[in-house]
Order: C-alpha cells, then sequence, then structure tokens
C-alpha cells in the first residue's frame, strides 16, 4: 500500500522528501457510546487500517489522494469557510480548517496520498483514522513538536485525542472556541482507541478528560474475529440523526440536572459522581425532561444504559480480563449487548443476528461496536480456531442475509499497535 501511495505521489510531482504514517482502526470492546457522557470504554486498535505516504510543501496547499478510490481534494490553510464534498472530504475539510484556526503555527501544507485496508462506515472509524493520518502528516510538515504554542495546547497523546475528537465534534477545547464539525455529537473514544492504543492488549480510558484507568493483556491464545454486517454505519442522513438523537439526550439530561441542582458538570459521569444519591435524582430528573426527540422514557432508559456500562460491565469485564476467565467475560459482554438493543435503541437485526450468531459458533465473547445502526460485530475465540471460525460464521450470516453477502466480510485480527510515523 505504501508502494502505491508513493507511485500515486510521483505522478502529483510531490516532493521527494517523504515521510510514512499508519493509523489503524480500532473495536470498542466495550464502552457503547460512554465516552461522550464521560463514562468508560475497554478499547484495541485493529491490524487494519490507513497506509500513508506524506511529503511537504513550502505553500499552504494541503493535497490529499485516495489511491484506490481515485479522488483528490485540495484545500489551503486558512481557509475559513466550510467545505462540501464526499464523506471523507468533509472530514479532511474540517480538520484543515479548524487546526489552521486553533494553530497559526501551521504554515505549511503537505501532500498526502493514502490506501486503506479498513472497511469504511464499518464502525471502526475509518474517517476518524483519516483525520489523524492528515493531521499527523501536518503536525510533521510544520515540526509541531518544537512549538512551544502547540505543546502548551497538547502534551501528550490523550490530551492530542481529545483535541481531534473536539475538532470532529465541533466542540470547543480549552480556550480554543467550538467550530463546525462533521454533524456528528460525539466524543474521543475512536481517536483515544488509534492514539493510545497498545499491541496486544487491551486499554481501558475513561473520558472528559481523557485519562488511562487501566492496560489488560488480551488473553493468551485468543484472537479477534470482526464480522461486517454490510448495512452502512455512516454517520450522515437518517442515521446521523438517530445517533445524534442518542447523545444529544445526554447532553440534555446534563442541562437539566445542572439547572435544578445549581452546580455545572461538564459531564454526566461528573453528575454521577458528584453525590452518593446523584443516580436516583438523576432517574428522577428524565421524568421531567421533555424536548424535542426527546421522551422522558428515553432519557431514562438512555441514563440506565449509561450506568450498567460504565460503572457495572467495564469494571466487571477488566476483572474477568486480568483473571483470564473467560466464562465469566461472555456472560458481561452479552448483557452489553442486551442493553445496546433494549435501552439504546442502535441496533439492526442483521448485527444482532451476528451477535447471536457468534455465541452459538462458540465464541467466548461477543458484542456489535462502534456507533451502531449497523456496522460489525467483534467475537473473541481461540486463535488456533479463528479461520474456521470466520468461514463458519460468514457462512451463517450470508445464508440469513444473502442480499449483504456481496458488502459482508469477515477477518482476524489481534490488538495492534497505536497510529505510528516514520
Amino acid at each position: 500500500m505504501l508502494g502505491h501511495c508513493d507511485r500515486a505521489l510521483d505522478t502529483a510531482r510531490a516532493g521527494t522528501r517523504r515521510w510514512s504514517i499508519w493509523v489503524p482502526g480500532r473495536v470498542e470492546l466495550l464502552g457503547k457510546h460512554t465516552d461522550y457522557a464521560g463514562g468508560r470504554s475497554l478499547l484495541c486498535a485493529l491490524e487494519r487500517g490507513f497506509c500513508v505516504r506524506a511529503a511537504g510543501r513550502k505553500d499552504a496547499l494541503v493535497r490529499v489522494m485516495d489511491v484506490a478510490g481515485g479522488g483528490r481534494f485540495e484545500m489551503s490553510l486558512g481557509e475559513s469557510t466550510p467545505r462540501t464534498g464526499t464523506a471523507w472530504e468533509g472530514y479532511v475539510a474540517t480538520l484543515v480548517r479548524r487546526v489552521s484556526r486553533d494553530l497559526p503555527v501551521v504554515k505549511r501544507g503537505v501532500d498526502l496520498a493514502f490506501a486503506s485496508d479498513l472497511p469504511q462506515a464499518a464502525g471502526m472509524s475509518s474517517s476518524s483514522a483519516l483525520m489523524i493520518a492528515v493531521f499527523i502528516a501536518l503536525s510533521k510538515s510544520n515540526d509541531l513538536r518544537s512549538s512551544e504554542e502547540f505543546r502548551r495546547m497538547v502534551s501528550t497523546h490523550e490530551e492530542l485525542a481529545a483535541y481531534l475528537g473536539a475538532v470532529e465534534s465541533g466542540e470547543p477545547y480549552g480556550r480554543l472556541l467550538a467550530d463546525v464539525g462533521v454533524g456528528t455529537l460525539g466524543g474521543a473514544q475512536d481517536h483515544t482507541a488509534i492514539l493510545c492504543s497498545e499491541a496486544g492488549q487491551i486499554v481501558r480510558y475513561a473520558f472528559i478528560p481523557v485519562r488511562r484507568e487501566a492496560i489488560v493483556e488480551f488473553p493468551r491464545r485468543h484472537t479477534l474475529v470482526i464480522a461486517v454486517s454490510g448495512v452502512i454505519a455512516e454517520k450522515t442522513g437518517s442515521t446521523q440523526s438517530d445517533y445524534n438523537r442518542v447523545s444529544a439526550t445526554v447532553r440534555r439530561l446534563v442541562d437539566a440536572w445542572n439547572r435544578e441542582t445549581g452546580r455545572h458538570d461538564a459531564s454526566l459521569a461528573e453528575a454521577v459522581g458528584s453525590a452518593p444519591d446523584a443516580a436516583e435524582r438523576l432517574r428522577a430528573v428524565t421524568q421531567r425532561l421533555a424536548d424535542a426527540g426527546v421522551t422522558p422514557e428515553f432519557a431514562r432508559r438512555r441514563l440506565d444504559q449509561f450506568l450498567c456500562e460504565t460503572y457495572e460491565f467495564i469494571p466487571a469485564a477488566t476483572d474477568a480480563l486480568q483473571r483470564q476467565v473467560m466464562g465469566e467475560l461472555g456472560v458481561i459482554v452479552d448483557r452489553s449487548q442486551e442493553l445496546a438493543e433494549k435501552l439504546l435503541g442502535n441496533q439492526v437485526p442483521q448485527t444482532i443476528a451476528l451477535q447471536r450468531h457468534a455465541r452459538e459458533l462458540g465464541a467466548v465473547a461477543a458484542s456489535s461496536f462502534g456507533a451502531g445502526f449497523g456496522g460489525s460485530v467483534w467475537a473473541m475465540v481461540p486463535d488456533s480456531l479463528a479461520h474456521h471460525f470466520a468461514d463458519d460464521w460468514g457462512a451463517k450470516y450470508r445464508q440469513a442475509y444473502p442480499g449483504l453477502a456481496a458488502r459482508s466480510m469477515f477477518f482476524t485480527s489481534p490488538p495492534g499497535p497505536h497510529a505510528l510515523q516514520w
């Protein structure tokens, strides 16, 4: 893939002083819709992702080339008007515009060509990964590591993940004002997994602010099998509205809580931690919440799912992983999947079927992941059986949903490394 990227840069007559970037996709083992609420997630990176070759420029032009699709996007640093285009172009434009505004030290553009073996719109954060790749390229082109201005703003990988999450969602970051994002009201989970994961490990993070709570060895002699349902999980159109309804409910609940209590909690997790009886008081607040698209019933379900996922399932799963007790882990993950279906309401029949099929075929644990409303499912299986399991899982799914056979995909991946540059 890097060779294909180099040839694309040669064709574009880019500079010969080049560097390479690897940005992986990610799997959220647990942590469904918890990050923007200040909750927890169990995460790892995939061994699939974006290979990038980049060359610095002396002017302010940013040129990004899609090797496989043939697409090409150009934009100058300093442009303030939001750009439209394909889905990936919109993410790149959002990143370039926001970084230009936030970091005046970024004055030199970059030529960048990318190739990817990561399924798109499948819940593995392909769009966030591309944004991160462009940021890393601009950072190298402008030597941001040597910038005192940048180091004051971002000094750790966790802070960078939080910043790039704010760029994507359009949120403010520290003293930096909000801007137009990509249209989704998300958090920093994807960016944290991509920038802070460790090969062969599962990392546990909490959010707002981003902070590592634990790192656990991935179960010995096991691997992940990933099933791509073929149901597009792109955060646009009606799917974006569904996703934003789930996240907006949390924001409205926190706003109502702050109005009633006189507090200024920045997240649902902060509100929950403010007093021993805060969870019950928040449940009472949900009954008085009536807003566009949000009913008291949905707000109560959303709160209950967050509480269980953050304070029950993830600590229990961490403990089971540390003790390598696979039976307990499977039960915990099944419960998380059940609440995603019943309380979050972000599952489709295909992801539900894939999770059930995986358990029937003997997976230690299995769950959907990502924003939902389509996407993918992970299964943890003994690595000696992984390829046979993937074949059987795929055959069972394609028999149930023949119309999605061409778009579905099944592959294995142990936890991989975080984003790299060389």
